[in-house]
Order: C-alpha cells, then sequence, then structure tokens
C-alpha cells in the first residue's frame, strides 16, 4: 500500500514537538482538570450509550410491530431488530475519519442529531420497508467515543474511563429491553421510538454547551489559527500529513480490513469478541419466544428478564475497571515499570471461562422448563464472561482507532446475522443443544487463545509492522 493511502505522520509530529512543548501544556486534554475529564467521559458515555440502548429496546415488542406492519416472517421480524446494526458496523470507517480531520466534538453532536431524526422516522414508518430504512439509518458514531476517552488519558490511567465509555455499549442493549417491554405493552410499539429520540434530544441539550473538543491536533490547529499563525496551523495536520481529505477518508475505509486480515491477533480477538456480541443479540431476539411462550409473560413482565444479562455486563465492567487495572499495574511494577499490551489478557482469560458455563446453563434450563429464574442467572454468568478487553488493541497497533474499528465491523456484523439464522437453528437444536453448540464454539475461541496470546503476544508484535 502506497504512503498516499497510509500516512507516516512522524515528521509532521517532529515539527509539532519544535513549536510548543505540548506534552506539559494546559490545553493539552491530558493535563485538563480531573472534574472536566470526567465530565467529558460522562457526555461522551451519554451520547454513545442511547444508541446500543435503542438498538434492543424494540425487542420485548417484536410480535407487536410484526402483527402491526403484517410481518410474518420470523427472519423479517428479527431483521428489524438487528438491520441497526448494519450502520454501527460501517459508519465510523468514515466517522472516525471525519472526526479526525474536523474533530470529535460535532462529529458526535452531528450523529445524534441524525439518531434523533430518524428514531422519530421509525414511530411513524408508513410500511416495513420505511421502518426498516429508518432504523438502518438512526445510529450515531459510537466508535468516535473511544477516542475521545484515548484524547483524555494516557494508557496507564484509561482502563477507568474506558470501562464507563464501554457501559454504553454492554449495558444498553440490556437495560433498553427492560423499559421497551413496558412502553409497548402500555402505550404501545411507536412510543418506544419516541422515547428514544426525546432521550437524544436530552442528551444534546447537555451535550452541545458543555462537550469540548478532545482531539489534540484540532485543538492545537485552532490555537494557532486564534494566534494568526497560519503557516503552524498549516503544519499541524494531525494524522492526515500531507493527504487531502478524500485520501484520509479513503485510508480509514482500507486499513480496517487491513489489520482484520493482515493481523493474526486482530482477527482472533475480533472474531472471538464478535461471537459473543452476536450470541447477545441472539438471545435478544429468541427471549421473547422461550419467557413469553414457555414461561407466559406478558410483553412487560416478559422486558424484565433481559437484566440477566444487564447485571452480568454491569459486573464484568466493575471487574474490569476494578481488578483488571490492578492486576494491569501489578503486572508493570513485576516487569520494571514497563508496561505491556499482554499485561491485559488476564482479564479475557478469566472472563473466557464463564462465557460457555453460561451458555450451557442457560440453554439446557430454558430446555427443560424449570423455574424461569434458572436462565435468566444463565445469562448473567454469560454477561459476566465479556469483559471489556478493547484496551489490548488499544495499546497493541500503531493506528488503535483503526484496530477498534476493524473489531466493531467484525462485532456488528455478527450481531446483525445471529438473530437472523436463530429461529432456524433452536427449532433443528432445541434450545439446549443450540446453546451447547454455542457454548463449544465459545470453548474453541475464547480459551486457549488468550492463553497463547499473553506468553506469545510480544513476539507476534515483533514480528508484525501493523503493530507497535
Amino acid at each position: 500500500m502506497s504512503e498516499s493511502v497510509i500516512p507516516i505522520d512522524k515528521k509532521e509530529e517532529a515539527i509539532e514537538n519544535v513549536q510548543d512543548d505540548w506534552e506539559h501544556h494546559p490545553d493539552n486534554p491530558w493535563n485538563w482538570p480531573v472534574r472536566k475529564k470526567w465530565t467529558m467521559v460522562s457526555i461522551v458515555s451519554l451520547y454513545t450509550f442511547i444508541p446500543p440502548l435503542a438498538s434492543s429496546m424494540l425487542a420485548p415488542g417484536l410480535s407487536k410491530i410484526a402483527e402491526q406492519y403484517g410481518i410474518t416472517s420470523t427472519t423479517i421480524t428479527a431483521l428489524a431488530l438487528s438491520i441497526f446494526l448494519l450502520s454501527f458496523a460501517f459508519g465510523p470507517l468514515v466517522l472516525a475519519a471525519l472526526s479526525e480531520i474536523y474533530g470529535r466534538t460535532w462529529i458526535l453532536h452531528a450523529g445524534a442529531l441524525f439518531s434523533i431524526a430518524f428514531s422519530f422516522g421509525c414511530a411513524y414508518a408508513p410500511n416495513t420497508g420505511a421502518l426498516l430504512a429508518f432504523r438502518f439509518l438512526g445510529t450515531a458514531p459510537i466508535a468516535i467515543g473511544g477516542g475521545s476517552v484515548s484524547d483524555l488519558f494516557s494508557a496507564k490511567d484509561r482502563a477507568s474511563a474506558m470501562a464507563l465509555y464501554g457501559l454504553g455499549p454492554l449495558i444498553g442493549p440490556a437495560v433498553g429491553p427492560v423499559a421497551g417491554g413496558f412502553i409497548a405493552q402500555s402505550i404501545g410499539e411507536k412510543y418506544v421510538f419516541v422515547i428514544i429520540g426525546a432521550l437524544g434530544t436530552v442528551s444534546m441539550v447537555i451535550g452541545v454547551p458543555l462537550l469540548r473538543e478532545t482531539y489534540a491536533p484540532i485543538i492545537r490547529q485552532r490555537r494557532a489559527l486564534a494566534d494568526g499563525d497560519l503557516e503552524k496551523a498549516k503544519n499541524l495536520r494531525g494524522p492526515m500529513g500531507n493527504m487531502s481529505r478524500s485520501q484520509y477518508i479513503l485510508a480509514h475505509l482500507i486499513r480496517p480490513p487491513m489489520l482484520l486480515f493482515g493481523s493474526l491477533i486482530c482477527f482472533l480477538l475480533s472474531s472471538y469478541l464478535a461471537f459473543l456480541y452476536g450470541i447477545c443479540y441472539l438471545m435478544f431476539a429468541t427471549f421473547p419466544q422461550i419467557f413469553n411462550e414457555t414461561y407466559g409473560f406478558d410483553v412487560g413482565i416478559g422486558g424484565l428478564v433481559y437484566l440477566g444479562l444487564g447485571i452480568g455486563f454491569l459486573l464484568a465492567t466493575w471487574v474490569g475497571a476494578k481488578w483488571a487495572d490492578q492486576a494491569y499495574h501489578y503486572l508493570i511494577q513485576r516487569n520494571g515499570g514497563v508496561g505491556k499490551p499482554e499485561m491485559r489478557i488476564p482479564a479475557l482469560i478469566f472472563g473466557s471461562l464463564f462465557v460457555p458455563v453460561g451458555l450451557f446453563w442457560y440453554g439446557w434450563s430454558a430446555q427443560a422448563k424449570v423455574h424461569w429464574i434458572m436462565p435468566v442467572i444463565g445469562t448473567g454468568i454469560f454477561g459476566f464472561g465479556d469483559l471489556p478487553i478493547q484496551l489490548y488493541l488499544v495499546d497493541t497497533f500503531t493506528y488503535a482507532a483503526s484496530a477498534v474499528a476493524a473489531a466493531s465491523v467484525f462485532r456488528f456484523l455478527f450481531a446483525f446475522a445471529f438473530p437472523l439464522f436463530a429461529d432456524q437453528m433452536f427449532a433443528a437444536m432445541g434450545f439446549g443443544g443450540g446453546n451447547s453448540f454455542l457454548a463449544g464454539m465459545a470453548i474453541v475461541l475464547g480459551v486457549p487463545f488468550p492463553i497463547w496470546l499473553y506468553f506469545n503476544g510480544e513476539k507476534m508484535r515483533a514480528r508484525s509492522k501493523l503493530a507497535r
């Protein structure tokens, strides 16, 4: 790949460092007061909480949606839920590049505005095609939020902030159906979308006046322009280097697939994360069948069963922020104060043990039709196994945003596809057999690979041109 597509920006960094001591400058987001940093993280987390909430809030009311629009195919019904995730997969590839050209803040604002508009579009969609189109378009640029967190904190300090930011994509899909079930049952499924639009509006009322730009090259460029130093502003182009905007956007489109298929580490880690996320949305699509038909729950009460996943995700986030961060710093101390990406892996090893246990528990307790709390506990165990480990990608690859984008594309494609075959798989294999198959896949993908990566990751990184 030519240098015009994937820039080498060391020259630009050297020019910037000569011109001012940015590392210690008060305008550097890394040097902002702690309160200001956490205010920014909280607002970005709010922005990125609402789209995942919207992605699954519809789940308990899918039967009512099918009835309203005359949908008879279970695949099309599941598509109404999962098509939302396609724009999650591909949108960030362009939006992440735009955030590095124009800044994070206004891309986040614009994404939230589009999300609000298409949420109201879903509420008043006249037919199935319009509903699917508005669902596809109604997402916000989630991937940019991770860039904002890395803008604000150094590698040693960003674990807790990344855990808070990651809470939205984890908790939103599990909490959404709880509210969505009661809304759909009491005032109608249309108001699920109305309330999502209203929440987005509230987030913008908070975010527009308070959110500040966090991307360092944009901040420095604006400072130079304010000082009237046009030459300095011209040199402060950040990772764009001497590329045009179109070349830079093209680089962002090309680089994630290159990382995904050019790095074994990125591919296997992204595959495992995608597999877990796919199972999560497969559960969302099949919960109504299990709990409404088998256990006789109505739409409102049926939404509460998603809390099992939510509690598991919450515990995983807490463990990721506390225990995993402590383990990381302990391993740094043992290594003479030098941190390595592989020091993030113990959390993945620990979490991978819970995933198959949760799937076996959930599937066979649902098949046996034992008390409803048993499959809910199984989903909680599964959720706990999904410990946040994206920091490994951030620490490993030179183009960290592209590595996270590559993982996100894979993850959301799996989440889009898995619900579409859930009904056929469980019809053929039963809930016990189907979940046992998924548990076996989780063991193959998730148990040996993290252990191998912990001991061999450094050697793999040393041989890769894409790694740090």
